[in-house]
């Protein structure tokens, strides 16, 4: 009966597969061929440097073969050799066990490397510091560059680019006329749109945007009335057109000309915001597409016409800022009783037209992103002059956007080719406090970069090509090693959480639908 319980236990394994309970090294190999395959090329490849075995043979000049000659000894190889225990070529030779302490003194100490081992280890450790100080100049280590994927679909100029909330949902317009969507929380390997909708035949998609909840999208089209769908891409419904007839705009129900831009107040889920090339700024109830709540008209010098390039809202809800097609910058606050007649003016702020404004978090800095291939920083407790002026920034497309970084210690804007210029698309950084530029990294050599966006939750980069195409970008802060760890997520979905020894989480979420070919799902402990 002693045996009884062996027996049992022995029955009992029979019932399992041979590979329960063992753990292989496959999940890391197609984890890092996984990573691998994601990693950004730089556009300039660094030269290697010369190996040191050459000029450790130039200077020994006797030794040829091993990566380390040992020093010379012509002391200890005499007595080695009377006594015929020199060895001959390999770098590591044993230890003389059959010498006495005396002899080894005598010969000069131990022949070949002395420990290899540390000095890779010492040698690992400088590279990582050398690049860790490369890194750190301008605070380019803050950018995420290491990773990147590209989304394909549209075939024309992708003008608009949307991320909820949560990460997980991308929204992207183009001159195609279509909006497409993609869920990272569905997508496969092959990375396709899950939904491609076409909002109105024949025009161009101008913006987009999420409501707070990220329970509906607006999106702003080249025609005069804007739409509002759900999370799926079901319409929800398009507000109405006004009369072209009627010469004032105040009394007109809606827009009478195309859309140039719109976004859906940060604070509240039942107004949005949108600017036409009729000259008006409209307020807009989502529960009411028939009426509007407010009319803006811009104060201009002579009573015309003249259309509102951009438009945007502040972090509270509370303030909205225009670009005007005569150069000037016209913010309002929203109050009770308050009517057209903006808080803030200033003219002549550029020579073209204004392609994109973004309020900054704390409400104290402005910026302006213009064709005229500038852009302006502007205190808007000072606004009779911007903070600098940042030049040579080609931009030849009306939804070119400047944005601030998760931590607001960046601003980043893309750049437009040009027929003679060899640069390509550029994404450029700068400094916020020291107003100077921190880096440009080039995304395409052939297509320019019109719309960016740096997502504050997954710390990712999303850029707008001409051709059509995404790139996100993962900064990885642990150079050759990452874990990836898979966590359900509402039962069937999951996220892909990257973790790194420096105390830093990325969420980057991502769902595939055949989870087993990328990578065995095991569980770690941290």
């Amino acid at each position: 009966m002693a045996d009884g319980g062996d027996m049992d236990e022995e029955a009992m394994r029979a019932f399992f597969p041979l590979s329960f309970g063992k753990i292989t090294a496959r999940p890391s190999s197609a984890v890092s061929s996984a990573h691998s395959s994601t990693l950004r090329k730089p556009q300039n490849p660094s030269n290697p440097n010369p190996s040191t075995s050459a000029a450790a043979d130039d200077d020994g000049g006797a030794m040829i073969g091993p990566p380390r000659p040992p020093p010379a000894a012509p002391a200890g190889d005499d007595d080695d050799e009377e006594e015929g225990g020199g060895m001959i070529g390999p770098p590591r030779p044993p230890p003389l066990s059959t010498h006495g302490e005396g002899e080894d003194d005598e010969g000069g100490g131990m022949i070949g490397p002395p420990r290899p081992p540390p000095a890779e280890e010492d040698e690992e450790e400088e590279e990582e510091e050398d690049d860790m100080e490369d890194d750190g100049d301008g605070g380019f280590n803050r950018i995420p560059l290491s990773n990147e994927i590209v989304l394909r679909g549209h075939t024309k100029v992708v003008s608009a680019l949307a991320v909820d909330h949560t990460g997980s949902r991308v929204l992207s317009g183009s001159y195609d006329y279509t909006v497409r969507m993609y869920d990272f929380q569905g997508m496969n390997s092959k990375l396709q749109s899950f939904r491609q909708l076409e909002p109105f035949e024949g025009h161009q998609v101008r913006s987009l945007s999420w409501s707070p909840t990220s329970d509906r999208f607006l999106c702003v089209t080249g025609s005069a009335q804007a739409k509002i769908y759900d999370r799926d891409g079901l319409t929800l419904g398009e507000f109405v057109k006004g009369d072209m007839y009627i010469r004032d705009l105040k009394n007109t129900k809606g827009h009478i000309s195309g859309l140039t831009g719109g976004e859906w107040n940060p604070k509240s889920k039942e107004t949005i915001l949108t600017s036409s090339e009729d000259g008006s700024i409209r307020l807009w109830d989502v529960s009411d597409f028939k009426s509007q709540k407010q009319v803006i008209k811009p104060k201009l010098v002579r009573p015309m016409r003249i259309p509102v390039t951009s438009c945007a809202w502040d972090h509270e809800g509370k303030r909205i800022v225009g670009g005007i097609g005569d150069g000037s910058i016209q913010l309002w606050t929203v109050k009770t009783g308050w009517g057209s007649r903006p808080d803030i003016h200033v003219e002549k702020t550029h020579t073209e037209d204004i392609t994109g404004v973004k309020f900054s978090t704390d409400g104290q800095i402005l910026l302006s992103r213009s064709m005229d291939s500038t852009l302006k920083i502007w205190d808007l407790r000072r606004m009779k002059t911007p903070l600098k002026v940042f030049e040579d920034l080609p931009n030849h497309y009306a939804e070119t956007n400047a944005a601030f970084s998760p931590d607001e210690q960046l601003i980043f804007t893309g750049t437009s080719i040009e027929k003679d210029g060899d640069n390509g698309g550029l994404l450029c950084f700068f400094d916020r406090k020291k107003l100077e530029l921190v880096s440009r990294v080039g995304i395409s050599p052939h297509y320019s970069v019109i719309r960016c966006l740096w997502h504050p939750r997954i710390n990712q980069l999303g850029t707008r090509k001409k051709a059509g195409l995404i790139s996100f970008m993962i900064l990885l802060l642990v150079r050759g090693e990452l874990s990836y760890v898979l966590d359900e997520h509402q039962g069937k979905s999951l996220s892909m959480t990257l973790r790194c020894n420096l105390s830093y989480t990325i969420h980057m979420h991502c769902h595939f639908s055949e989870i087993n070919q990328v990578v065995n799902v095991k569980e770690r402990r941290y």
